[in-house]
């Protein structure tokens, strides 16, 4: 099914079940898809898909975090819903263990040995990844992993 059914279908769904923060949070989703489409000048693939749905998690993650420091329960707990309901349109997260068991991989293939070498190493990594992980706990673990080598 097309991403923009399944966004329909799940916001007519949400309507339906009067939920207003996940019909708020598929809204939000859509219009910054249309965004991203209009940018682009063409329909987004599935890796662009998931770039945009990162990227409005990592936009509610900067807000928790405020949110936390001003200490507003109120807007801690819709982050939150927000953040678990756009988390539903990416595929299963890597772990740590798998995350740096790809990271090895790359790294023997691309023959990197130092932290000098992490642009290269995330080049060939981040394709690999398809929305698993994001790029800042990527760069983390590889920087850590050729950090050892040394």
């Amino acid at each position: 099914m097309e991403i923009h059914d399944k966004l329909q279908e799940q916001l007519h769904a949400a309507m339906k079940a009067h939920d207003e923060r996940r019909k708020w949070t598929i809204r939000m989703l859509i219009f910054a898809i249309k965004l991203a489409e209009v940018e682009k000048g063409h329909a987004l693939n599935d890796q662009e898909f998931m770039a945009v749905v990162q990227k409005e998690i990592k936009t509610r993650k900067d807000t928790l975090e405020d949110a936390h420091k001003a200490n507003r329960e109120d807007i801690i707990r819709d982050t939150e819903t927000e953040i678990s309901i756009l988390q539903e349109y990416l595929p299963s997260q890597f772990n740590e263990v798998q995350l740096a068991k790809l990271a090895n991989e790359v790294i023997r293939e691309v023959g990197a040995e130092s932290p000098k070498e992490i642009g290269k190493v995330l080049k060939a990594l981040l394709p690999k990844l398809a929305g698993r992980a994001t790029n800042a706990d990527a760069s983390r673990v590889v920087k850590e992993l050729l950090e050892k080598t040394e």
